[in-house]
């Protein structure tokens, strides 16, 4: 059931089992698991069911290091979250990315792939993906396509990678109708949380408080509770939340908001394909990204080439994956621009501040770049290529002082403390970049597959402007996994160090990134802590039919006295509040 919380009772003091904060991939998968488990789980969602402006002003912050865009477009605060803007690429992380690696400091997480792997497979009917299985071949085989063939790669440095394409999952609107349904899930709507409460020395989360933009104050009080409102916000929370510990919650050591993460992504190179390769669609950015020749299974699917785990230990590199990408008459041009948008709104990709008649009116206005950008998209004539380039993700090196922090001087409007964030990637990212692209080079020119051209190297000089502004849009790290609560915020179950009840889910619990997208990783992890949640519940069932959890013992505490609810009320899974329709009428 979803419920309107501008329309809840002032002062309502809601109970459940498990508060979940944040409705996106984390949160809603999550939800869906504990559904299926029998267990009473409270969603609670910042915003609606379309994006708003008032909404997404909470989001925003200032980029305090490299120039760094990361609020408006990249990140969606309204139900499916993240989900609202994602591309759909999927790829499991590499087994070395779990490992710890001698020459990449704060390396390691506290499991194997193996641990992963199987909720890995059980994601592909979340995300609604293909088979389970990323061998080359196998989809070479499946395509049988001469224009979608595996590149020969003979020196044994370089490797070819498959990614597979969600259609993409929108969580929102996806699994809706499942979470309408539902007795036992509420999701609340514009509930933002404003503080996490707890008991005595900050052990135990009593409740939350939540709060609406227009006005309206309800608690959620519950025997567990899961943060899942992303790499920044899960940061911007437990700092925020520092009533009874003034550095946050779950930062007695300093690192809540440190080792934030994206992927940097740079374009180089100049490629001249041989007549034979020209054509070939399986690694070009421009003709794989859901195209229908490039799939088989009813899955688009893409190729990335990067280095053997072999290579890496030897050049001592970050990982990374590597593709082609076209560039096409009137590329970079407003005309073009603007087509692009209007493709992503086909896609329901969300876009801040997207308006159609301005678009049409652009592409009016440049008739010349609009038509051939939308022509050799459309129609791929590879007679109209202007050049090809290399395009890659570099895994990010964690870096402590990358991080997320309070601003001592923005608030929004619910008087929160708005964010900065220092993005920081390293001088190891800039020799990865620069050895994968000359090795790859050297591959492709020994096979005879091209004639490549390098850019000037980047190691030891500033990161070029050509840098995406907005790195990949992953936002990573900041509440990092590790057995030692001097290493990290949570342990290996996403549990908060020192904490008995409050857990984390999302990217923001990454130790390291890999070069893969991560949305398919946050999913293995959330339906990895629903079973640990289940059976933490099941084991603890005793104790808290008996009450002894200290939350428990607060299900009809009043507000705070400056914030006295007019008409104070207790609502369980048997009392309804106020009920929105699936369809959000």
């Amino acid at each position: 059931m979803f419920v309107d919380t501008r329309r809840v009772e002032n002062g309502t003091v809601v109970e459940t089992d498990v508060c979940i904060i944040g409705g996106g991939v984390a949160g809603i998968t999550l939800a869906l698991e504990l559904e299926k488990q029998g267990i009473d789980a409270c969603l609670l969602e910042s915003g609606g069911f379309k994006a708003d402006d008032e909404t997404r002003d909470l989001y925003r912050g200032e980029g305090i290091g490299l120039p760094y865009h990361f609020s408006d477009g990249c990140r969606g605060r309204f139900f499916g979250g993240s989900s609202n803007c994602w591309g759909g690429w999927c790829r499991p992380l590499d087994p070395w990315d779990f490992e710890k690696r001698e020459w990449i400091a704060h390396s390691g997480w506290p499991f194997g792939l193996q641990v992963l792997a199987p909720y890995y497979e059980r994601t592909h009917a979340l995300l609604k993906l293909g088979p389970y299985n990323f061998d080359p071949a196998f989809w070479e085989a499946a395509i049988g396509r001469r224009d979608v063939r595996r590149v020969p790669l003979a020196s044994g440095k370089v490797r070819d990678t498959i990614s597979q394409f969600s259609p993409p999952a929108r969580f929102g609107k996806l699994y809706r109708d499942a979470l309408a349904r539902s007795r036992r899930i509420r999701t609340f709507l514009y509930a933002n949380v404003l503080n996490i409460d707890t008991t005595g020395s900050a052990k135990t989360v009593s409740r939350v408080q939540v709060v609406t933009l227009s006005g309206r104050t309800m608690y959620v009080s519950a025997k567990l509770f899961v943060l899942a409102t992303g790499g920044i916000e899960n940061a911007r929370l437990l700092l925020a939340s520092n009533k009874d510990q003034p550095a946050g919650l779950g930062n007695g050591n300093d690192l809540v908001g440190r080792f934030f993460m994206d992927h940097p992504r740079l374009q180089s190179g100049s490629i001249r394909f041989t007549k034979e390769w020209s054509r070939n669609k399986l690694y070009d950015i421009k003709y794989h990204y859901m195209n229908a020749a490039v799939a088989a299974h009813g899955t688009c699917i893409a190729s990335q080439l990067a280095l053997t785990p072999e290579v890496l230990k030897q050049e001592r590199l970050l990982n990374a994956r590597v593709w082609f990408s076209s560039v096409f008459p009137g590329e970079g041009s407003e005309g073009a621009q603007a087509l692009f948008r209007c493709k992503q709104a086909l896609l329901h990709k969300e876009q801040a501040g997207w308006n159609l008649s301005r678009d049409l009116f652009t592409m009016i206005s440049h008739p010349v770049h609009t038509v051939g950008y939308g022509y050799t998209r459309l129609f791929q004539p590879r007679s109209l290529i202007r050049d090809v380039k290399f395009q890659a993700i570099v895994e990010p090196e964690p870096d402590p002082n990358s991080r997320v922090t309070l601003s001592s001087s923005q608030r929004d409007r619910l008087g929160m403390s708005r964010v900065e964030v220092d993005w920081r990637p390293g001088k190891l990212a800039q020799r990865t970049f620069d050895r994968t692209f000359a090795i790859l080079a050297e591959e492709m020119q020994r096979t005879g597959i091209a004639k490549v051209v390098l850019d000037p190297p980047i190691e030891g000089g500033e990161w070029p402007s050509s840098l995406e502004k907005e790195g990949t849009w992953h936002h990573m790290g900041t509440t990092r996994m590790h057995d030692s609560p001097k290493q990290g915020v949570v342990d290996r179950d996403c549990k908060v160090h020192g904490m008995t009840n409050l857990y984390i889910a999302g990217s923001s619990v990454f130790p390291t990134a890999g070069a893969n997208f991560p949305t398919i990783t946050i999913a293995a992890l959330t339906l990895r802590l629903s079973e640990h949640i289940a059976k933490e519940l099941r084991s603890a069932s005793a104790c808290f039919s008996k009450g002894t959890l200290v939350g428990a013992n607060l299900q009809h505490s009043p507000a705070p006295v400056d914030e006295q609810p007019v008409s104070a009320k207790t609502s369980s899974t048997t009392q309804p509040i106020f009920f929105v329709p699936a369809n959000g009428k």
